[in-house]
């Protein structure tokens, strides 16, 4: 009898462990199906007209994919597909056209991609501010361009700066316009703004001297002062998310006793704000070169205009570009490791280095020293080798070579022939020579020729180049700036644009970035 007992309880445990519920019919109960609640609030920020957040609520735990419908083909589509695994959601829409009503295809998915539930949406915008500019789309091979929009850091009109991102129709598709924001109605950006390590996008701002942080809503979600210095120009995440900026102080005294400006380079704690570093340019380069355009009798004297700061991890240093002066590696103790410019005048720093010692030699295209006393000093071009003059927007690119915006202001000491460059550089720190490898804008003349500002950049999935003049060049239907992306190896043009209008003031910097962080 206990056998029997003790066999019942066993086969009892075993049920309870084993057997699903069951319907009346003894079938298991299937998973529930999949429902979901979707709530769409259009501009939640109030500065992206362009943007939607969607929230999902579900019974059923998936991701969400999302497409935006284009205007112009598959081509023009936005699609992206948010890995987050969860019941609930929250996620920008982006991409949207202004004063259209913009059609959005949303699916649920499971683990493995298979759709649960879908949805199309109808999001109807409103129109955006007249920026007073014209974009045409002279070339555009979207199979050869790299993907993503393009980030136009605008300065067309003031009072607020307006970045926005076209697509390679040359359509609007992001914009933040912080007119009747409470801080940033008077947005003065400099340089314009570009996408953080976490996804959200930064600028320093000139009337606050502030670092801002804003999410792709344009909702401020962080900012860091930068007192008691002043901000232009440039700020750069670091690898581990500090900030350099390029800055001015108003303790900054010539020898000659005169304040000076923008000779500053700063480092801001991320975390825990606060400055960490300083160089101070009138420590390491010679304040008292004049040979680009310097004024020393000046009330306040710019001397040497630190336009773009960047950071080289491979051995500790950072890259300056002083428009007046040239290109400069520092190491961390402000100590200068080299100097790209043309030799003439160059004399001691105030810590008694002579800076003749660390001038890169150039290099033939068969590594030869040029000797030749007028390409050394940059009153001649050599046939494989020329200095750039009034550079912006330096970048390292995965070679480790440097590639920026030669403006060509004032080439070889004379107004005689104009235009603009991207040019590469291959740099031998140990050796100090320089070597130019690659050259775009030359071959273009006036019609690419970019006296200040502009911008350069590599794209690493393309191996191709965003090429960028942004201030007084020549459009056809007036002065504006342009857009390039050449092919590296061919010099092949698949894309370009013209931004025109009310400016000859159009841009300082333009990057191409997906529309959603990768």
């Amino acid at each position: 009898m206990k056998k029997q007992i003790y066999l019942f309880a066993l086969l009892t445990a075993i049920s309870h462990f084993t057997c699903q519920p069951k319907n009346d019919d003894d079938t298991p109960n299937p998973m529930p199906d999949p429902e979901w609640q979707l709530t769409t609030t259009l501009n939640p920020a109030g500065v992206n007209p362009l943007c939607a957040k969607l929230d999902i609520s579900a019974n059923v735990s998936g991701k969400v994919k999302i497409e935006v419908i284009g205007q112009d083909g598959d081509a023009s589509n936005i699609v992206h597909t948010f890995d987050d695994i969860t019941k609930e959601h929250s996620i920008p829409i982006l991409g949207l056209y202004a004063d259209y009503e913009n059609i959005v295809k949303v699916s649920y998915l499971n683990e493995s991609n298979e759709e649960l539930l879908r949805d199309t949406l109808k999001i109807t915008t409103s129109a955006i501010p007249d920026l007073l500019t014209q974009i045409d789309i002279d070339t555009q091979k979207p199979d050869k361009m790299e993907a993503g929009l393009t980030l136009v850091s605008y300065r067309g009109i003031s009072n607020p700066h307006i970045p926005f991102m076209i697509d390679a129709f040359g359509k609007i598709r992001w914009i933040l316009d912080y007119s009747n924001h409470p801080i940033l109605n008077e947005l003065h950006y400099d340089v314009g703004i570009e996408r953080l390590q976490n996804g959200h996008f930064y600028f320093g701002e000139k009337r606050t001297n502030t670092i801002y942080e804003v999410d792709v809503y344009g909702e401020v979600v962080n900012s860091w002062s930068l007192a008691p210095y002043e901000f232009h120009h440039n700020v750069q995440e670091k690898p581990n998310g500090n900030f350099l900026v390029t800055a001015s102080s108003n303790n900054s005294i010539h020898l000659n006793g005169k304040t000076t400006i923008e000779d500053q380079i700063i480092e801001i704690d991320r975390q825990g704000g606060g400055i960490v570093n300083v160089w101070d340019l009138k420590e390491s380069l010679d304040e008292n070169r004049t040979v680009w355009d310097v004024n020393l009798n000046a009330s306040v004297i710019d001397w040497a205009h630190g336009n773009a700061v960047i950071f080289d991890e491979s051995d500790n240093t950072i890259i300056v570009s002083c428009q007046k002066q040239g290109v400069v590696k520092l190491d961390e103790d402000n100590n200068v490791v080299w100097i790209l410019a043309p030799y003439r005048e160059w004399g001691v720093n105030r810590k008694g280095d002579d800076l003749n010692n660390y001038l890169l030699t150039p290099l033939d295209a068969n590594s030869n020293p040029i000797t030749d006393a007028d390409v050394l000093n940059g009153y001649a071009n050599h046939t494989d080798f020329e200095w750039s003059w009034y550079q912006h927007a330096p970048k390292l690119m995965p070679n480790g070579n440097i590639v920026l915006f030669d403006n060509g202001y004032l080439r070889n000491y004379t107004d005689a022939e104009k235009y603009s460059r991207a040019v590469e550089y291959e740099i031998n720190k140990n050796e100090k020579t320089v070597r130019q490898v690659w050259q775009y804008g030359k071959e273009r003349g006036t019609e690419t020729y970019s006296s200040v500002v502009s911008d350069v950049d590599y794209l690493p999935h393309t191996n191709n180049i965003l090429f960028s003049p942004g201030y007084k060049t020549e459009n056809g239907n007036g002065l504006g700036g342009k857009i390039v992306e050449v092919d590296y190896l061919t010099k092949e043009v698949v894309f370009e644009a013209r931004l025109s209008g009310y400016s000859s003031f159009q841009f300082h910097r333009a990057e191409r970035l997906s529309l959603y962080p990768n």
